[in-house]
């Protein structure tokens, strides 16, 4: 089964940044406890408009296991109070899914 990919992007305003970005660095990370995770990163893109792009970036051993995640105490856990959250975003979180065709590696 291939591999699958979720990503939320966010834009957030050049005055929210700092916490947007503590916000996320400092919680608790539950995603390693899940079965079927295999690697999360935390992304800054450019900035334009005023607003940065951030995106999460999390790789899962199959389509099934994000399932499981997105199922778990630990994603209830994971999102108690990310709706405060949005109070430092310039609109709602845009999730994009994919199925992993290929992979590459050195």
């Amino acid at each position: 089964m291939p591999q699958y990919i979720a990503m939320n992007r966010f834009k957030v305003a050049q005055e929210n940044a700092e916490a947007f970005e503590k916000r996320w660095l400092d919680r608790e990370i539950l995603l390693k406890t899940v079965p079927g995770f295999v690697s999360f990163q935390f992304l800054q893109g450019p900035t334009q408009d005023d607003l940065t792009l951030y995106t999460s970036h999390t790789v899962w051993e199959s389509y099934d296991a994000f399932l499981g995640w997105t199922r778990s105490e630990q994603f209830r856990q994971a999102h108690t109070g990310a709706g405060g959250g949005r109070t430092l975003m310039a609109g709602p979180p845009v999730f994009e899914g994919f199925q992993v065709l290929q992979t590459v590696t050195a």
